[in-house]
């Protein structure tokens, strides 16, 4: 399988790095998940909010599709979610911009071990891929709506 490219980039440097590298990596991108939050002002095609038994806290996927159908998101963390959630909400938002609702539902998760590593997989085994999951049902009602 080959990832989106900003995707693949980013896995890429993680299959590089040792795992207290990987670690302190994933903790950057954790400290980054405010600037993937809306800005004031944003208008999205689709907004959900709430809290799951996978998180601690809420989480708020907004999605926005541009004129040729990119799919551009954001992502709003409560203040109790685990870093590990919060590293995955810029990696997916920087790695998942700009593509069609098509390409975002083939985009496997087998990708979550290679950024995050066997250890931690274990540990969250759930969290890891609840974002992706949401993203992509996110897409799955817009598409829905948009017909």
């Amino acid at each position: 399988m080959t990832y989106p490219k900003k995707l693949n980039d980013i896995i890429t440097l993680f299959e590089g790095l040792s795992e207290l590298e990987r670690r302190e990596t994933l903790i950057a991108y954790a400290d980054q998940a405010k600037n993937q939050e809306p800005k004031e002002g944003e208008l999205f095609d689709f907004e959900d909010t709430r809290k799951d038994e996978e998180c601690t806290d809420s989480v708020g996927i907004y999605l926005r599709a541009d004129e040729k159908g990119a799919l551009h998101f954001r992502i709003k963390l409560g203040p109790q979610v685990q870093t590990l959630t919060r590293a995955m909400s810029s990696i997916l938002c920087k790695g998942l911009e700009g593509l069609s609702p098509e390409q975002l539902q083939e985009v496997p998760q087998d990708f979550v071990p290679k950024i995050v590593g066997a250890e931690l997989i274990r540990i969250r085994s759930q969290t890891v891929y609840y974002l992706l999951t949401r993203m992509k049902t996110a897409a799955k009602v817009w598409v829905k709506r948009s017909s």
